[in-house]
């Protein structure tokens, strides 16, 4: 596999990305407050498995708005596959799951907004669309997840009814 060059971002877009890692502890730390507060009386992952999990995300997040985002490509699609089989685990429908992601989209715009207005105006809305459609596709990779795990478990069940021979003669 070639390696390919790295490709210069745009200043306000490294900006951005040291940002969400300077802000990591603490976006981690509301996120998994609301998820905590929403899964009571659901399977629930360990505090710790799911704060690994939440900042293994943020992490990947910075990078993909980055210089690194094509490297950091993979792993994002990965990270946000596992994040939706761990939903359906946990017993969640497809709409808790982009809930829950589009929270981590909600506390980001509270905690950027300040370095977004801080930036050049020709800078601002690109920077916000690129995280936008990041945040996206995390959304969709996580559907993703969900809706395979969910069927991996349909057909892995004991019990799926097996066609007798008066269903083959219908057909």
């Amino acid at each position: 596999m070639a390696t390919q060059p790295l490709r210069t971002s745009a200043p306000s877009l490294v900006v951005v990305g040291r940002r969400i890692m300077a802000l990591r502890d603490e976006l981690v730390a509301k996120w998994s407050r609301f998820l905590e507060a929403r899964q009571a009386g659901t399977v629930m992952l360990g505090p710790p498995a799911t704060e690994r999990l939440l900042k293994l995300i943020v992490d990947l997040l910075a990078h993909m708005s980055g210089p690194m985002r094509r490297e950091a490509d993979d792993p994002w699609f990965a990270a946000t596959e596992l994040y939706g089989r761990l939903a359906a685990v946990r017993g969640l429908s497809a709409g808790e799951v982009v809930e829950e992601l589009q929270y981590l989209r909600e506390l980001l715009t509270k905690d950027l907004a300040d370095i977004l207005v801080a930036l050049p105006v020709r800078q601002q809305l690109p920077s916000v669309l690129r995280i936008n459609r990041v945040l996206d596709r995390g959304v969709a990779n996580a559907v993703v997840g969900y809706t395979d795990a969910l069927v991996a478990t349909m057909f892995s069940r004991e019990g799926v009814p097996v066609p007798t021979t008066d269903h083959v003669h219908e057909l």
